[in-house]
C-alpha cells in the first residue's frame, strides 16, 4: 500500500483539536478555573435552576462524573444544591455570587482564548472552518452505506 501524501484529515484534526483543548485548559487554569467548571458555569447561565439530570445532558457528561464536579463547585461556593421542592428526588443547582465572578472571569479567559484561535482569519475563513467543522462531524454521525465509501488511494472509480 502507498504511504499517503499527508497525513489523514482525521488523525490532523486530532491533533489539532488537542492542541487548542490543551491551550484552553492552560487559558483556564490561568484564571483558576477548568473546562468541567466553564461547561457547568456556562449550562447554569443559560437554564437557571437546571435540575442535575439537565447539567449532564447539557454538559455531555454522565451524572457521577458531574456529581463529582458539582461537589467540588460547592466545596468552592460557587454553587448551591437544593432539592425540587415538588420533586424531592431532583436537585436544582444554582450559581452563587462567587460563582457569578468566576464565571465572568473564565468567560474573559475563553474570549480571549477565542481572539487567539482567530487570529489571522477572516471572518469569511472563520465561517468557512465552522462550516467544514460541522460537514467532518456529520460526516461521521451519519451512517453512509459501505458503497458509497472509497479509501482515498482507490483508483478503481
Amino acid at each position: 500500500m502507498p504511504r499517503p501524501a499527508t497525513p489523514p484529515i482525521g488523525v490532523h484534526l486530532a491533533r489539532t483539536a488537542k492542541t487548542a483543548g490543551q491551550a484552553f485548559d492552560r487559558a483556564l487554569a490561568e484564571v483558576g478555573g477548568s473546562q468541567p467548571v466553564w461547561q457547568i458555569l456556562i449550562a447554569l447561565k443559560t437554564r437557571r435552576h437546571a435540575s442535575q439530570r439537565e447539567l449532564a445532558e447539557a454538559v455531555g457528561v454522565q451524572g457521577a462524573t458531574l456529581t463529582h464536579h458539582l461537589n467540588g463547585m460547592e466545596t468552592a461556593g460557587l454553587i448551591t444544591r437544593a432539592r425540587d421542592p415538588e420533586n424531592r428526588r431532583v436537585h436544582q443547582v444554582e450559581l452563587t455570587e462567587h460563582g457569578e465572578r468566576v464565571f465572568h472571569r473564565l468567560a474573559d479567559a475563553a474570549i480571549a482564548h477565542d481572539k487567539r484561535l482567530r487570529a489571522g482569519f477572516t471572518d469569511e475563513e472563520i465561517a468557512t472552518l465552522a462550516s467544514l467543522l460541522t460537514r467532518l462531524a456529520e460526516n461521521v454521525t451519519q451512517t453512509a452505506p459501505e458503497s458509497d465509501w472509497t479509501h482515498p488511494d482507490d483508483t478503481r472509480r
